[in-house]
């Protein structure tokens, strides 16, 4: 953060700065304003930077679409589930035969109000896969720059054979129909980020932590392969403001779709 962005006010004494670019809300909920003590503003920008998640969001409402989002996501996961169960036991099989290990893993990200919960995936990389990343990535500079915009790599050296089958058909995501029934996440939504990736979000960020994370989303049926971050960003606050049970159902059934495309759905 940088001087330009805090104003300085007098407060009973002390020096504060305060944010005044702050996001506009999607509705008629009040903003809240953190206020840090300290004669220097980069040094209030750095104990801001350090606020917890939830403190920094504001959240005390209920999740985006309340108890009827709430409902449809637990008649819709547990369905798919029932529906999916013979899929996952083959797949679970599948990792474990050709690579070995756990089938399934969890990695901590980023919920509604800013909690962390742990989403789950089948595995789709080899099980040291931050060293091959590490080794790639000093041994490929050029690509440095891919990881840094979007967080994924082309030809991704980590994954598995059976593992780009599994991203390319979305079926590496099936485990997340147990997040969505523990409440953990949603069926529609932004997609679960890691807490790095708040800085992504600026001054939205408050909007992105008002839902729950989604297992699919508008960034999802809109050729996510080939989105930037920032179109990614802002297909999820233009989905949180325009929220309806009719858009959750498109993009359900546009999902559909794109999973069908296996162009669209990697």
């Amino acid at each position: 953060m940088t001087t330009d962005a805090f104003e300085k006010q007098p407060h009973q004494g002390a020096t504060i700065w305060i944010h005044p670019f702050l996001p506009e809300p999607a509705d008629s909920r009040a903003t809240v304003l953190h206020v840090v003590a300290s004669p220097d503003p980069d040094n209030a920008g750095a104990v801001l930077a350090d606020l917890s998640t939830p403190l920094r969001a504001g959240t005390t409402d209920a999740p985006l679409g309340g108890a009827l989002k709430r409902i449809m996501d637990l008649l819709i996961a547990i369905a798919a589930l029932v529906m999916a169960v013979p899929i996952m036991v083959v797949v679970a099989l599948l990792i474990r035969i050709t690579a070995g290990g756990p089938a399934v893993f969890s990695h901590s990200r980023v919920g509604f109000g800013g909690q962390p919960f742990n989403c789950y995936k089948f595995r789709t990389m080899v099980a040291n896969s931050e060293e091959v990343l590490k080794a790639y990535l000093e041994a490929n500079p050029q690509v440095t720059a891919e990881w840094e915009a979007i967080h994924k790599i082309r030809d991704d050296p980590r994954v598995t054979s059976l593992g780009w089958i599994l991203r390319k058909s979305s079926l590496d995501e099936l485990p997340q129909l147990f997040n969505i029934i523990r409440g953990d996440m949603s069926c529609v939504g932004p997609r679960p980020i890691v807490k790095d990736e708040l800085k992504r979000y600026g001054d939205h960020v408050g909007e992105y932590l008002r839902t729950r994370p989604g297992l699919t989303g508008l960034w999802q049926v809109s050729g996510r392969s080939s989105t930037d971050y920032p179109s990614r960003v802002a297909l999820d606050i233009q989905y949180v403001r325009n929220w309806s049970v009719w858009l959750d159902l498109v993009i359900l059934i546009r999902t559909v779709f794109a999973v069908m495309r296996v162009d669209r759905a990697s």
